[in-house]
């Protein structure tokens, strides 16, 4: 069982590891992943690879219009997935491994076959009315507002039956819970306890930001050049400067309010955490996210990698900023691929993948790493007739379906690569299984799952990669990144190339180093003489 062993929060020196349960692991043959899957691979992520927090994307009873993220009962689980004894037991055979649990809580919205939405859609007169938005038709007839969705079209939908729109930031079976409604904040509240009562240690709170929306639901203005938006595309969406529709104060009401109840909840060795989900790269303002006294998210996630250029100037000039705005006492996060994101073997290649996974567990900061980037999964290739992103169906001249990052996990060399039964058609195509499947990579030391347990044990091995403080080297060439690590008199030193040349270094750090890793095959000469020489797209951890 899980017990604290020191001062410092769990979560500092922890790596989470997400999974996205339709893709992890099939028990039944019907081609989607489930719990007992999970629950069937919890040896290989607790002793092969060596991870100690799962983040489990929604299983929660849903139409599954957004596969999951439209919940329809937040308080049980989708028979697709299982049950909710199935869902207990997971937690109890995760904690009995001496790891933690991190559940979805979908904050904004929920399906429009939840029993809420049915009833407040059901009369103006009905006691749930306002648990949503529901206005009049504006001056013209049409939408109250000129707010729009994130998948495309208006934010607003029309009920004939009733005579008002509603309000939906995604898809219109999503629509927007009102969370300036007491009654629809305590069930919100009571979700979470619902959970926290079976054993969840932390919740990854999905699209946080959008329950901040302006009390007067004011139109957004236009859209500037050079704004900061979502990272993607988003075309319409993109004209707009979104302002009123999400990341109002309120929305910091809203979480200060949530982490308090969370607090409460909470014990010595049992503290839950908090993670947010928003895509802001104002960093001032992703940092407000804390709280003003760090009484907000434990970790907004920060998706600056995801973002940055690969290069060593940009991804300096990022860990510069990120640390410049963490307030004192809070602590980072980094995050290299999701859900949502293309896979950053696709986004970086083989040796760009590689670096980047070595970046990502050697940082200052709570780690989390996407199903299958520990085995370099690139994207898989998705045939127009088996896409399945609603995002990416209704807005298909922007080519921003999610589905090639969410192909399977493969585990072994075979067709389908075990994730389901052989002669079963997976939910999404899967990528090539005799190069990406656990079974191919375990026993190999250059593959790309070897390089990831190795740094997994380095972490667990150093207190100074795990909370140790953090300080960019400088005088390095223009095309490397290096920093030092040091934690109650431990140092190491990450030494990152994003050239296609050798870079011989010269480090004065006073101590000779030792060369614990490296992410090219033979170790032998990246420290020779008192330089370190890296090779194209090589990253190097020693020990000084």
């Amino acid at each position: 069982m899980i017990s604290k062993t020191n001062a410092r929060p769990w979560w500092e020196a922890s790596v989470i590891y997400q999974i996205y349960p339709r893709s992890f692991k099939d028990s039944n043959g019907d081609g989607i992943g489930d719990l007992r899957g999970i629950a069937e691979k919890l040896p290989y992520l607790a002793d092969t690879l060596g991870v100690d927090t799962i983040w489990i994307s929604p299983f929660f009873t849903s139409p599954m219009k957004d596969f999951g993220y439209d919940v329809a009962d937040f308080q049980d689980c989708d028979p697709i997935f299982g049950t909710l004894a199935e869902a207990e037991r997971l937690i109890e055979s995760i904690h009995d491994r001496g790891m933690r649990v991190i559940f979805d809580y979908v904050s904004n919205h929920s399906s429009d076959r939840h029993e809420w939405f049915l009833d407040s859609r059901s009369s103006r007169e009905s006691a749930k009315r306002d648990w949503y938005f529901w206005r009049d038709p504006g001056p013209d007839g049409g939408p109250p507002n000129n707010w729009l969705s994130v998948f495309g079209g208006p934010a607003w939908t029309f009920d004939e039956a009733t005579g008002q729109y509603y309000l939906h930031s995604f898809l219109a079976s999503q629509p927007d819970l009102n969370w300036r409604n007491p009654e629809l904040r305590e069930a919100m509240h009571g979700v979470l306890k619902f959970w926290m009562d079976r054993g969840v240690d932390g919740f990854r709170i999905d699209a946080a930001h959008f329950v901040g929306k302006d009390e007067e639901l004011r139109d957004n203005p236009p859209a500037p050049p050079g704004s900061l938006h979502m990272h993607r595309p988003m075309g319409e969406y993109d004209h707009q400067l979104h302002v009123y529709d999400k990341g109002t104060a309120f929305a910091h009401e809203v979480y200060q309010d949530i982490r308090a109840f969370v607090d409460r909840h909470s014990s010595p060795g049992q503290e839950r955490l908090m993670i947010g989900e928003m895509h802001i790269y104002d960093w001032d303002e992703w940092a407000s996210y804390f709280g003003p006294t760090l009484n907000e998210f434990h970790l907004p996630y920060n998706f600056g990698l995801l973002k940055a250029a690969w290069n060593a100037g940009e991804i300096r000039s990022l860990i510069e900023t990120i640390e410049s705005v963490v307030p004192a006492d809070a602590w980072p996060n980094w995050v290299i691929g999701n859900h949502d994101e293309q896979r950053v073997a696709s986004r970086l290649g083989p040796a760009g993948a590689r670096a980047a996974m070595t970046l990502l567990l050697t940082l200052r900061g709570t780690p989390t790493i996407y199903y299958g980037d520990e085995l370099g999964m690139p994207d898989a290739v998705v045939p127009a007739e088996r896409l399945q992103d609603p995002w990416g169906l209704q807005m298909p001249e922007l080519n921003i379906s999610r589905d090639p990052q969410r192909s399977p996990m493969l585990w072994e060399v075979v067709e389908n690569g075990a994730f389901t039964d052989e002669d079963a058609e997976s939910w999404l195509p899967v990528v090539d299984a005799s190069k990406y499947s656990v079974e191919a990579q375990i026993d190999d030391p250059d593959s790309m799952l070897c390089l990831t347990r190795e740094l997994l044990a380095l972490r667990k091995q150093r207190p100074s990669l795990q909370t140790g403080s953090l300080r960019l080297l400088d005088g390095l060439p223009e095309s490397c990144l290096g920093f030092l690590r040091e934690e109650a008199g431990e140092r190491t030193v990450v030494l990152v190339s994003f050239s296609d040349a050798i870079l011989d270094i010269s480090l004065d750090l006073g101590d000779a180093a030792k060369v614990l890793l490296t992410t090219v095959a033979d170790p032998s000469d990246a420290f020779q003489d008192g330089n370190f020489r890296l090779r194209p797209s090589e990253a190097i951890v020693a020990a000084l």
